[in-house]
Order: C-alpha cells, then sequence, then structure tokens
C-alpha cells in the first residue's frame, strides 16, 4: 500500500517589530502646532486685505486672533513636544507679518496717509523695529550665558513682546471704535489725527527694541488669597468684552502699559536676590 500524501498547511509568520513596515514622516501631532502659526498668518494676511477695503473692524479683529494663535502655539508645541526649530522660525516669520507690516499698514491706509510721504516714516520705523525685535529674540535663544554673570531672572521678556506692541500699535483705532460706538465723534476724530499715530508708533517701536524687562506671565506666582480676586476681574473682563469689545481692548492697552513699571521692580528685585546669592570671588575655590 502506498503513502498517503502529506498535506501542507501554510501558517503566515508574524513580523517582528523590526520587520514590520512603516510609514515615514511626522504625526498630527507634531505637525498641529505648525499648522496653527500657518492659520495666524492667514489671519494677519486677509487683515491686510480688508484694510484695503477700509474694512477697519474685521483687520484689527484678525490681529487680535493671530495674538491668540500665538499666545497658545508655543505652548501647544511644547505640551506635544513637538518644538523645533523649524517652528521657532516659522513663529518668528508670521509675527512679523503679523504684528509688524499688517498693523503698520492699517495704520497708515487709517490715517498716516493724510500727512503725505511723512506718515509712511513712522509706520517703515515701526515695521523695522519689529523685525529688530525678533531677530534679537531668536539669537538669544542658542547664545550662551557669559561666564561670572548674574543669571537673568526668569518669566520676564527683553522688552515689549510682538502682539503686545500690535496691540498698543492698534489702540487709536480701538479707542476709535469705541467713541464712535458712543457718539463721541470729537474724540474719535482727535484719536484718528495723524500725529498721535506717529507719536504712538514711534515710542512702541523703541519699546520694542529696548532692553525694559516686562512680565511674561508664564511664571508670575498669584498669591492665595488674590486668586478669587483675580477670577472675578477675568470674568469682569470676559463680559465686557463681550458687551463693548473695542472698550476692552483699548482698556487693555491701558493696562498693559501701567503693568510695565512694577515689572521693572520686580525684575531688579529678583535680579538683586540673585546677586547676593551668587558666590563672591572671596568664597569661589581656587583655581
Amino acid at each position: 500500500m502506498g503513502q498517503a500524501p502529506r498535506r501542507f498547511r501554510f501558517t503566515p509568520r508574524k513580523l517582528g517589530p523590526r520587520e514590520r513596515p512603516r510609514l515615514g514622516g511626522l504625526s498630527f501631532n507634531r505637525l498641529l502646532p505648525n499648522l496653527l502659526t500657518m492659520l495666524g498668518l492667514c489671519a494677519g494676511m486677509t487683515a491686510i486685505r480688508f484694510a484695503i477695503e477700509a474694512r477697519w473692524e474685521p483687520a484689527v479683529t484678525l490681529i487680535v486672533v493671530a495674538a491668540f494663535i500665538d499666545g497658545i502655539d508655543g505652548r501647544l508645541a511644547r505640551l506635544l513636544q513637538a518644538t523645533s526649530r523649524f517652528g521657532a522660525e516659522f513663529d518668528s516669520l508670521s509675527d512679523f507679518l503679523c504684528f509688524g507690516v499688517a498693523p503698520a499698514f492699517i495704520l497708515f491706509l487709517w490715517t498716516l496717509h493724510d500727512a503725505r510721504g511723512l506718515g509712511f516714516i513712522p509706520c517703515l520705523l515701526f515695521a523695522a523695529c519689529m523685525a529688530l525685535r525678533l531677530a534679537r529674540f531668536n539669537a538669544a535663544i542658542d547664545a550662551p550665558a557669559a561666564p561670572g554673570t548674574v543669571p537673568r531672572p526668569a518669566g520676564f521678556f527683553t522688552g515689549v513682546p510682538a502682539p503686545a506692541g500690535a496691540g498698543l500699535a492698534l489702540f487709536p483705532i480701538f479707542a476709535a471704535l469705541t467713541f464712535e460706538g458712543w457718539g463721541l465723534d470729537r474724540l474719535a476724530a482727535a484719536m484718528r489725527h495723524p500725529v498721535f499715530s506717529t507719536v504712538l508708533l514711534v515710542a512702541i517701536a523703541g519699546l520694542l527694541v529696548s532692553t525694559l524687562p516686562t512680565w511674561s506671565f508664564k511664571k508670575v506666582k498669584i498669591p492665595r488669597q488674590a486668586v478669587l480676586l483675580l477670577m472675578l476681574g477675568a470674568a469682569a473682563y470676559a463680559a465686557l468684552l463681550v458687551a463693548e469689545p473695542w472698550a476692552a481692548l483699548a482698556a487693555a492697552g491701558f493696562v498693559y502699559m501701567g503693568m510695565i513699571p512694577f515689572s521693572l521692580r520686580s525684575y531688579r528685585q529678583k535680579l538683586e536676590a540673585a546677586r547676593l546669592a551668587m558666590p563672591s570671588e572671596a568664597e569661589s575655590p581656587a583655581a
């Protein structure tokens, strides 16, 4: 008798972890901060378009939207561990357009063109100082601290940051829209005078490139007894922002300018504390 034919059963072999095919590319989590930065860039460009069409309210609203996006894209990148040199450079280029070029362009079309060719000078100065401020910020990322110097206290910007500078530059438009809504046409016309916007732009340009320390609000500690008061103030401001958005934005500029002396005092106190904490030359070990 002949032997029965053998039956072969095919069993698929499982691939090991190194043999499994992988798709190249970046995950969506790593792309999300850059996508937000792109949205902010589009908001700045669209604001320029609305300014050309003399639609001032949507123009300045989009600058505020770009500032909001700029405030969350960096924090989101750190949260998702998606920080990169490309993202930092892209964010700076977007900031230059949204907070350097767009506000100056809006103000020029809104009022400064009435000053003939002289109205373009403060706009150019503001944009140039914004570019210098962003370039200095990028250069400071890789610059090591000099040995023996007192470390700079954390939680402070050098000069006024870009979104705050754009908001301060647009203060005349916020105030004019507020006064127009309240029926105060004379005050609205005063806010639209080219001299006022010129002086304001030059002053803010100086603050952008200055070494004045300003709070970054990232590591500011709130006392426990002030937490409830802060939450109530935030709720009141949110209500004002809904009821009178232009008045709320104009008031934010006043509050920010009023906080600069306090941030300077806090910076000096922390710098002096860091200087006293450093060992003196006599206490340092001999080489």
